[in-house]
């Protein structure tokens, strides 16, 4: 058999038919050749796989409408093209309506269909076809279809697959065959349903981050963005901008990252951008915010809106990574507080802060105890998380309490993932459009007693192409004979099927390929050493909330669900963070010092404590410790301490007394420390060279003193001579008032350059 098939191509085409007969019998199943079998006595037959016969692809462009009503006709437009090497002569593009699909499952399947199957594809139907004269190779011709509703046959309510075909002739196979075929889904409920499935459809509302650490100086800390990406979603044709317009005509439930809004809100002031050679540009996309802003805040009104925690933060790399790292969790609470908070301000509305969102829905239980940590009572999940047992053989309603006062809303997979996909390409956004109507239809048509209420939650950032896809479909389904619009809290509060399973997988279930996008533990060990450097420093800050807030919210960012698939940046951004904390504190510290003397028994060592901040410290401790106590002590300890309070941008000396007992060189440690005596900053290490005067050295400087007392007597006498003699000349020449050098100065050094808090 393996041999007749080898050898096809060769034979002549009777034998070639013979042997693909022969094989067929031989192998008991049909021969799935896509678009070229060749049945037996079948008057449109398809070109066989092993003769180089042409192909024609066919694209479908628009089907509307989507799901007609009796007197409707329907208009199916879209291209053809011929792959092949002949001309196709005597073509014709016709439709075929399938058998009228009973389930979910099998619309699964007729979606996975490929290539025409004279078995299962009917005929064409009267009076649909449309000539295309030829198709000449590699030339795509458009083709449209009209038809009256009433003509296709449609019977009981319910989704019909319908296949449009091209068929024609080639020069080597003069008879007449299907050449391509593309198929899609008619929903047909032509009269309200007597019960209709509510539909509760999530629209996010999320983005990436935008906003770094840094602020400026000045008394509004002007905000500083990453780059101006955030502007380009906000204009026109963006896609937050295409979110909001397309969100504001539907019923919708608004799910949005309060980060975003406080982020937009930013630029809508002045703002400072960062370009790609390291400089901080002005922004200029004030208007744009603004815009978007204002058309969200009319868009919502009314309508239902979700507020995650600030910053969206990855929930199941907290369960999974985070939550042995201590702190981690402690961000959670705040995180909710600050949505709350950022979306009353911005939108003037009431969110409910009462939902978590698990990336993809994919629950466990240390998921579960996370997202409750934050303060939700409701964790938004996907049906593909819950393996349904006992066989209900229909879609439950969303709504699964999962114990502790907790309620799993959970999302139908078929319907959220429907528009993941490309969707720039018009075919596979009117293919996506007709199967999600499909799904919806055939689940509003399962035999079930009572009324159901199924969420839809997509991918959290669709891009602009799917969420014109969304909004499409939802559009349609809205103004549907077998939906209802509803929102999230309505479906939290729904009454839970009995049956549907509320057992939450365990951590053994977890896809691995989200578990591999997770953020690493270490990432959240570097979070805690930033946080704990922010608290060593912000104790001596006079104004500590100008880095509390802006530092807070970045702790949050840096736990972002939007770091997923993206592990570099977010490292980056981690590391950006880091130093830039640190480039903070080293603005505070002691000025650099080599060496001091003390002639005699007892001086005073200044040491200088530099604040290159804006704003003024306070309850710094400064240590000065020697390391040879028995030659050189400050006061009666080989160490001493004074407060320091520095104001903003100035320097301050600090003296201290010490007493050497010993002549010779000894080391200093000059340490700063906080008031809960953390060290801060670098300790500074300097040399004190005491030099002992004794009753000897004494005299021998007495007897130098006297010996210039009577060295200047004698020079005294010299020039007054030379003067009389030179006292009848009246010409003097004037000296220079001038001195050779001034005085050394006492005043503290300068501020230098300020940088910000």
């Amino acid at each position: 058999m393996a041999e007749a098939a080898d050898n096809l191509g060769n034979a002549p085409a009777p034998a070639r038919r013979w042997l693909r007969r022969a094989v067929v019998l031989l192998a008991g199943t049909p021969v799935l050749a896509g678009l070229i079998y060749v049945p037996a006595k079948s008057p449109a037959q398809a070109a066989p796989a092993s003769n180089g016969s042409s192909t024609v692809d066919v694209s479908l462009d628009s089907l509307a409408p989507s799901a007609p009503v009796k007197n409707d006709t329907l208009t199916i437009s879209g291209t053809v093209t011929n792959h092949g090497k002949e001309t196709v002569t005597d073509a014709h593009v016709g439709l075929r309506v399938g058998q009228r699909l009973t389930d979910r499952g099998t619309i699964d399947d007729a979606a996975e269909r490929t290539g025409f199957r004279p078995g299962s594809d009917s005929p064409e139907v009267a009076g649909s076809a449309v000539k295309i004269s030829a198709l000449p190779p590699d030339v795509a011709q458009p083709f449209t279809l009209k038809i009256p509703v009433s003509k296709l046959g449609l019977g009981e309510d319910g989704v019909y697959q319908l296949g449009i075909s091209v068929s024609g002739e080639t020069e080597s196979r003069p008879d007449e065959q299907v050449l391509g075929i593309e198929r899609t889904f008619l929903p047909w409920q032509p009269e309200g349903a007597a019960k209709k499935t509510q539909v509760s459809y999530a629209w996010p509302l999320i983005s990436a981050t935008h906003l770094l650490a840094q602020t400026g100086s000045d008394e509004l800390q002007t905000p500083v963005f990453r780059n101006e990406d955030l502007a380009a979603e906000l204009r026109p044709g963006g896609r937050l901008e295409q979110l909001v317009s397309l969100g504001s005509q539907l019923p919708v439930t608004w799910v949005i990252d309060p980060d975003l809004l406080a982020s937009v809100a930013a630029m809508a002031g002045t703002y400072k951008v960062v370009t790609e050679d390291g400089e901080t540009v002005r922004g200029r996309n004030q208007a744009v915010a603004k815009q978007w802003l204002a058309s969200l805040e009319a868009a919502v009104q009314g309508k239902k809106v979700v507020a995650l925690p600030f910053a969206d933060p990855d929930l199941a790399s907290l369960a999974h990574r985070g939550k042995n790292v201590s702190g981690s969790l402690g961000q959670l609470r705040p995180a909710t507080d600050k949505a709350r908070q950022a979306v009353e301000t911005v939108l003037h509305v009431e969110p409910s802060t009462d939902f978590a969102w698990p990336v993809d829905g994919a629950l466990d239980p240390a998921i579960v105890n996370v997202a409750t940590s934050a303060g939700a009572h409701n964790v938004l999940a996907r049906s593909d998380t819950f393996q349904e047992t006992g066989g209900l053989g229909y879609t439950p309603t969303a709504a699964r309490p999962i114990g502790a006062g907790t309620t799993a809303v959970v999302a139908d997979a078929r319907l959220s993932k429907a528009f993941e996909g490309d969707m720039l390409d018009s075919e596979k956004s009117m293919l996506a459009v007709q199967e999600f109507l499909a799904q919806s239809l055939a689940l509003n048509l399962q035999d079930v007693d009572a009324q159901r209420s199924i969420v839809i939650a997509p991918q959290r950032m669709p891009t602009t192409s799917q969420a014109q896809s969304m909004a499409e479909a939802l559009g349609v389904l809205s103004g549907s004979r077998w939906t209802q619009a509803s929102d999230l809290e309505a479906a939290a509060k729904a009454k839970p099927d009995p049956r549907a399973t509320t057992l939450v997988p365990g951590a053994g279930q977890y896809p691995n390929s989200l578990r591999r996008q997770e953020l690493p533990q270490a990432a959240f060990e570097e979070i805690r050493t930033t946080q704990i450097t922010l608290d060593h420093f912000k104790v001596i800050l006079s104004h500590p909330e100008r880095v509390d807030i802006p530092f807070g919210n970045t702790f949050n960012r840096e736990m972002s669900t939007s770091w997923r698939g993206r592990p570099d940046e977010a490292r980056a951004y981690r590391d950006g963070v880091q130093d830039y904390l640190i480039e903070l504190t080293r603005q505070v510290k002691l000025i650099p010092k080599t060496k001091a003397h003390l002639s005699g028994r007892s001086a005073t060592i200044p040491v200088t404590v530099q604040n290159g901040l804006v704003q003024d410290v306070h309850g710094l401790i400064l240590r000065l410790k020697s390391t040879n106590p028995t030659r050189l002590m400050f006061g009666d300890k080989g160490e001493a301490d004074q407060e320091v309070d520095v104001r903003g941008g100035h320097s301050q000396s600090v003296k201290f007394t010490a007493n050497a007992t010993a002549s010779g060189p000894v080391e200093v440690v000059a340490q700063l420390y906080t008031r809960d005596g953390i060290p801060y900053g670098e300790e500074r290490r300097f040399k004190v060279e005491a030099t002992e005067i004794t009753s000897t050295v004494l005299l021998v400087i007495a007897g130098g003193v006297l010996l210039l007392v009577l060295a200047g007597v004698k020079m005294y006498a010299s020039r007054k001579r030379v003067a009389a003699r030179a006292a009848a000349d009246e010409s003097t020449q004037p000296s220079d008032p001038t001195p050779d050098t001034g005085p050394e100065s006492n005043s503290s050094s300068g501020t230098g350059e300020t940088v910000d808090r």
